[in-house]
C-alpha cells in the first residue's frame, strides 16, 4: 500500500483549509460534515465559504502563523508556490496536509467516499486516477443502498447485549453474520424495527444452537481473481481461518477477510510443507474449535485437488461443509491462451489426466490418450515431459502431433511455449517453464495463432 487507510476524528477540532474557491469550498464542507471547525485563509473568500455557519475566515495571503492550533490542513489554491509553501511548513510541524492534485505534495490524501453513516467506505487511487475512484464509487452507490445506515444504527443499539450474551469472539461473529445476512436485516432495512428486535431477542435466546464449526471448500480456479464465483467470494469473506496451498494465487489470498489466520499448508513438488492426511486432520481439529475454516484450493477442487479426500474426512468426523466448485485450469487456462479444447475440425473429446500420480510414476493408459481427434490436458505433468512425448508417440500419436505448455496460466506472468511430440522436450530444456504448468496436447493447440489475441493476457 501507498498510504494507510485511516478514519481521523476531527470533531471539535480546528482544521485549515487554504483557498476560496470551488475547490477549497468543497473540502471545507467536508470537515464540517464530519464535525470540525475549519478555518480558511485566502485573498479571496468565496461568499458561500464566508456564511458558513463554523468556518473562520480570514481574508489574507497564507502565513506560518494560520498554521497555530490546527490538526490538518488542506491546500486547495492555484498557486503551486502557495500550495508547496503551506505543505512544506505544515510537515515541519508534522501536521497531515493535502494539496489537492499534487500528491508529491502530500502527506495524507482524500479519497472518495460513500457516506452511509455510521457505515464510510472511502476510495483512492493515491492520486493516479480521481476519476477512476469516483466511477468506482458511483458503482458502489448502486451496490449499498442507504438504507444500510439504518441498519448499522439498529446494530450498534444491541452490541453491548450481544457482547455479554455471546462471550465468544469467533461465536459472536456467527450471530452477527447470521443476523445482518437474514430476515433481520430485511425487516430493519424496510423500517420494521419492532420485529426485527424481537427476531434478534429469539436468536439471542437460541444462542447456543450456532453452528460451531464448518469447512468451506472453496475453488480459488486457475489465478485470475476474476474468475472467482460470487459465492467463493462470499464466503471467502465469512472464513476464520484460511488454509491454502501453493496454487491460489497471491491477490486471490490477500481478498480473504484481512483479519482471518491464514495457514500456507504448502504442495510443491517433493515439497509439501504438510502431507495431505495431516492438511485433513488440520481442518477437522480448527471445525472442532468452531471456526469457519476456508480450504482454498487451486483451480476446482475435485479434480485433482484432492478435495474428495477432504471431505471423506470431514464427513467420517460428522463436520459440517460446502463444496465451492472453480473454474478448473484445463478450461481457464486453455481460453486465456486461446486454445479451445474441442473443436469439431480437431477434437470431438478431451481427456483430464495427472502428470503424476500417488507413488510418483507417471503410468497412465497410454493407448486411450493416444487416440485421434482427442485432445489431451496433462496437470502436474512437466518433470515427466519427455516421458509424457515419448509414450504418446510409442503408442501411435504422430510425432507431429503440436504440444503446449502454459506457465502460469490467466496471471499477467503467463507464457506459452510450443511445439510437437519430438521437438518440446528440447525446447522447454531451453526455454525452463516453471511450475505451475499445464500442458496441451493436440491438434487445437494450431489454433492459438488465430486465437491467442482475443485476450491481452495470451
Amino acid at each position: 500500500m501507498d498510504f494507510l487507510p485511516v478514519f481521523l476524528n476531527v470533531k471539535g477540532k480546528l482544521c485549515l483549509v487554504v483557498g476560496g474557491g470551488n475547490v477549497a469550498a468543497r473540502k471545507a464542507r467536508g470537515m464540517l460534515d464530519a464535525g470540525a471547525k475549519v478555518r480558511v485563509v485566502a485573498p479571496e473568500i468565496a461568499p458561500e465559504l464566508v456564511k458558513q455557519h463554523g468556518v473562520e475566515s480570514i481574508v489574507a495571503r497564507f502565513e506560518s502563523r494560520h498554521l497555530d492550533d490546527v490538526i490538518l490542513v488542506i491546500a486547495a489554491t492555484n498557486d503551486r508556490n502557495v500550495n508547496k509553501q503551506v505543505s512544506e511548513l505544515a510537515q515541519a510541524r508534522n501536521i497531515p496536509v493535502n494539496v489537492v492534485d499534487a500528491p508529491e505534495l502530500c502527506s495524507f490524501i482524500m479519497p472518495a467516499i460513500l457516506d452511509r453513516s455510521p457505515i464510510m467506505v472511502a476510495f483512492s487511487s493515491g492520486g493516479a486516477s480521481p476519476v477512476l475512484t469516483r466511477m468506482l464509487r458511483g458503482t458502489l452507490e448502486t451496490l449499498i443502498p442507504q438504507s444500510y445506515s439504518r441498519l448499522a444504527v439498529f446494530a450498534e443499539r444491541f452490541r453491548e447485549s450481544v457482547k455479554q450474551r455471546v462471550s465468544n469472539p469467533a461465536k459472536r461473529r456467527i450471530f452477527w453474520e447470521n443476523a445482518l445476512e437474514g430476515v433481520v436485516a430485511e425487516k430493519v432495512m424496510t423500517g420494521d424495527e419492532a420485529s426485527a428486535e424481537a427476531m434478534l431477542q429469539q436468536m439471542l435466546a437460541n444462542e447456543d444452537n450456532i453452528q460451531r464449526g464448518e469447512v468451506y471448500l472453496v475453488g480459488a480456479g486457475p489465478g485470475d481473481p476474476d474468475l472467482l464465483t460470487f459465492r467463493a467470494l462470499r464466503l471467502m469473506q465469512k472464513a476464520d481461518v484460511v488454509v491454502y496451498d501453493n496454487l491460489v494465487s497471491k491477490p486471490i489470498v490477500e481478498m480473504t477477510r484481512r483479519d482471518a489466520e491464514r495457514i500456507f499448508v504448502g504442495k510443491k513438488r517433493n515439497d509439501h510443507t504438510l502431507k495431505q492426511e495431516e492438511i485433513n486432520e488440520l481442518l477437522v481439529r480448527l471445525a472442532k474449535q468452531g471456526k469457519r475454516v476456508l480450504r482454498l484450493k487451486g483451480g476446482d477442487p475435485f479434480i485433482f485437488g484432492r478435495g474428495g479426500e477432504e471431505i471423506e474426512t470431514l464427513a467420517a468426523e460428522g463436520i459440517p461443509f460446502q463444496v465451492v466448485p472453480g473454474i478448473t485450469a484445463a478450461s481457464g487456462v486453455a481460453s486465456y491462451a486461446g486454445i479451445p479444447l474441442t473443436h469439431r475440425d480437431h477434437a470431438q473429446s478431451c481427456v483430464f489426466v495427472t502428470g503424476h500420480l500417488k507413488d510418483g510414476t507417471m503410468n497412465l493408459d497410454w493407448e486411450q490418450l493416444a487416440r485421434p481427434k482427442q485432445t489431451v490436458v496433462v496437470y502436474m505433468g512437466l518433470h515427466g515431459l519427455d516421458i509424457l512425448c515419448a509414450k504418446l508417440v510409442e503408442h501411435g500419436m504422430p510425432d507431429t502431433t503440436p504440444i503446449a505448455i502454459v506457465q502460469q496460466g490467466t496471471t499477467p506472468n503467463q507464457r506459452v511455449i510450443t511445439g510437437t511430440l519430438v521437438t518440446l522436450p528440447g525446447i522447454a530444456e531451453r526455454e525452463k517453464p516453471q511450475a505451475p504448468t499445464l500442458i496441451i496436447v493436440g491438434g487445437v493447440v494450431t489454433l492459438r495463432e488465430k486465437l491467442a489475441w482475443f485476450h491481452p493476457q495470451a
